[in-house]
């Protein structure tokens, strides 16, 4: 009897240092992890990645933090508080709101556009919500000029039953913010209260998010991220502008716009989580993948929501949004407990690192490409540092490491005429030497020779503005040319000088 109780002691003794070398490796690895993104992170602010980052795996808060200047002019860090724009993560708010009324009984998702709107022209009055928020509804993407065009609610909605579908309602994926406006308007209708003001009470406050909204957090200005075109340009905050007008538009109402922070969102995953808001069987719905989005048949639509399939076979729950300026990702696997919230307030490719980051959670071994400058920011950095006479250096080091990221001519032009505004010496020159690059790239297409001719023509160099203008007009298309005007009226003016 001694003897069993001695190898039973031994056995749980063995048990006990199993299991504690195994909680110390857990820890080391969940330690490493940490630093390995923390540090990734930190590199790459000095290469334009300002944000914060909220990591959870396993029911633990792995990392949560900001990186780089949410005020760049008053020397405010980003933190995970900064509060800043979630573009169309919104939309996820917007289809939750909607299975909220069809748990208060004050709709159902096969209720058609005839039962909210009034004279609803024929081939859209069967449009029912599902469609809506499942982007299948055949309604174009958007309408007006932008986010920030103010166009009256009725008028808005009346050009928008008017325009012609792009497929037969149902039959197909099409992306549609408008289509979201339209569920944000029927909200409005069936509960009596303005968009936000529904959010903010049956969906915010039972989750404890203080700091979600367009209007009503009155946030602090010091705690609102600035936006910075490219990482670098200053164009303020979208709040602000809110502010100036004093409205939301119906441009960005129900499918953008929404402000939050880091902490808010992982307060809204875990109200999702257990059920605060909507019921199990609600929230099931909400992540059903109804339609496929992509041609390979690997990424689908829910409700609000795009759902997939990792690499490992299991569930991705995620949406995307941003204006070009700010950014925001947010990645969710449920059953392994996994959580990646991304904000950045100076978007571009090379800082929308969420999936780098995704990858190294599950992949230890794997090393991400270090952050790098977005185009516009090495140029402008170069620019800033360099003489004019280095511009050859300039045009090679974007073919050696920017080539693969010019798949457009817009890429080089829109750059051209950011540098033509630039504040900075020989800022025409630096822009015809991009102009330069963009039509030796994309030499058929007339729209970049105009932009080249108004490089020149700028900086006095009117014999090569002319022959630019003239390549522009030959490369001219019979019919659509929004730019053979410019160019027909600058030659016209160079003849007569």
């Amino acid at each position: 009897m001694k003897k069993i109780i001695i190898t039973l002691l031994l056995s749980i003794k063995l048990f006990l240092l199993t299991t504690t070398a195994l909680s110390a490796q857990v820890t080391k690895i969940n330690s490493d992890l940490k630093c390995k993104i923390d540090h990734y992170l930190s590199e790459g602010v000095s290469n334009g990645f300002s944000g914060s980052i909220l990591i959870v795996k396993d029911h633990q808060i792995k990392l949560n933090k900001g990186y780089g200047m949410a005020d760049k002019e008053n020397n405010i860090p980003y933190t995970s508080k900064s509060v800043a724009p979630i573009g169309s993560v919104t939309k996820q708010f917007t289809a939750t709101a909607i299975l909220k009324l069809v748990e208060f009984n004050k709709l159902q998702l096969t209720d058609s556009l005839s039962h909210f709107f009034k004279n609803i022209p024929v081939d859209k009055k069967n449009i029912t919500i599902h469609q809506l928020l499942t982007h299948s509804s055949g309604f174009i993407d958007v309408i007006g000029e932008g986010d920030f065009d103010d166009i009256p609610r009725e008028i808005f909605f009346e050009t928008l039953f008017a325009s012609t579908l792009l497929h037969q309602p149902g039959a197909e994926y099409a992306y549609s913010n408008a289509g979201y406006s339209i569920l944000a308007r029927i909200i409005e209708i069936t509960s009596g209260q303005d968009y936000e003001n529904f959010l903010h009470e049956h969906l915010f406050k039972p989750a404890g998010m203080t700091q979600t909204g367009y209007f009503i957090p009155k946030w602090k200005e010091y705690s609102i991220a600035k936006g910075y075109a490219f990482g670098i340009i200053s164009v303020g905050s979208m709040i602000q502008r809110y502010e100036k007008m004093g409205k939301i538009t119906w441009n960005l109402k129900g499918n953008g716009g929404i402000h939050s922070t880091s902490e808010d969102m992982y307060k809204w995953c875990n109200a999702l989580k257990s059920n605060k808001i909507i019921s199990k069987s609600s929230f099931e719905k909400l992540t059903v993948p109804y339609i496929n989005e992509n041609e390979e048949g690997t990424s689908y639509y829910g409700y609000g929501w795009t759902i997939f399939a990792s690499n490992r076979n299991t569930k991705i729950i995620s949406h995307n949004g941003g204006n070009g300026i700010y950014f925001h990702d947010f990645i969710w696997s449920p059953k392994e407990d996994a959580l990646i919230i991304l904000f950045t307030n100076g978007a571009s490719r090379e800082v929308e690192v969420a999936w780098e980051i995704e990858k190294m959670i599950f992949d230890t071994t794997y090393i991400a490409n270090p952050i790098k400058k977005n185009l516009h920011h090495f140029v402008i950095d170069f620019m800033r540092t360099r003489r004019l006479r280095e511009a050859n250096e300039l045009i090679n080091k974007i073919k050696e490491e920017y080539l693969p990221s010019i798949s457009h001519s817009s890429v080089l032009n829109d750059l051209g005429y950011d540098l033509l505004r630039f504040d900075s010496d020989n800022h025409t020159e630096w822009a015809i030497e991009i102009f330069k690059l963009n039509v030796e790239l994309f030499p058929s297409e007339g729209n970049i020779w105009d932009s080249l001719g108004e490089g020149y023509l700028l900086n006095g160099q009117k014999d090569l503005a002319f022959k630019s203008y003239q390549k522009a007009l030959d490369l001219a298309p019979s019919s659509n040319c929004s730019w053979c005007k410019s160019s027909t009226e600058a030659i016209k003016k160079l003849n007569n000088k």
